[in-house]
């Protein structure tokens, strides 16, 4: 008959800190609370997590840093989820997440093999990170916004150097 409750909390009160020699927190993540104890999942986790999810597709060359105006869009959002309740994780060079309570948002910038069909490697990539996120650690993805900023060629020979004859 006993039933395990899961409550996350990304505000911890002093007298919830944990204490002893555990490693000090940023307070940027998730908690799970259980019959049995609590788990924190850092922000900088779940960023990881999408990081890895999106090299995984076949397409992606790799992940590139979001540009200015997404990565000052990204702190808004922040802001907002502060206020809200919610934390914001911070930015790997390439992937900015927002994690709230139950739910994160993901951004991230990426370069794709010329040739691939970007809106597939796109979907692909939302669908392996939704699916490796909700795995891992149980949140909800509300979104994953990609914004692809450049396409990869094979190398040529004779590719970016200058010839003078």
């Amino acid at each position: 008959m006993s039933e395990t409750q899961t409550e996350r909390s990304t505000d911890l009160s002093s007298d919830q800190a944990p204490k002893g020699p555990s490693a000090p927190s940023s307070g940027d993540a998730t908690e799970i609370t259980t019959a049995h104890g609590k788990t924190k999942i850092e922000d900088i986790v779940v960023a990881k997590i999408a990081d890895l999810a999106a090299r995984e597709i076949p397409g992606v060359h790799d992940l590139t840093p979001l540009s200015t105006a997404k990565m000052l869009s990204g702190m808004a959002s922040s802001l907002a989820s502060r206020v809200t309740g919610g934390s914001s994780g911070q930015p790997t060079q390439v992937v900015n997440v927002v994690v709230g309570e139950i739910e994160t948002a993901v951004d991230l910038g990426m370069s794709v093999d010329y040739g691939e069909n970007i809106p597939q490697v796109a979907d692909a990539v939302r669908s392996n990170i939704i699916g490796r996120i909700q795995a891992m650690t149980g949140l909800m993805v509300k979104e994953v916004n990609i914004d692809v900023t450049d396409l990869y060629f094979p190398s040529a020979p004779n590719q970016g150097k200058a010839q003078v004859q």
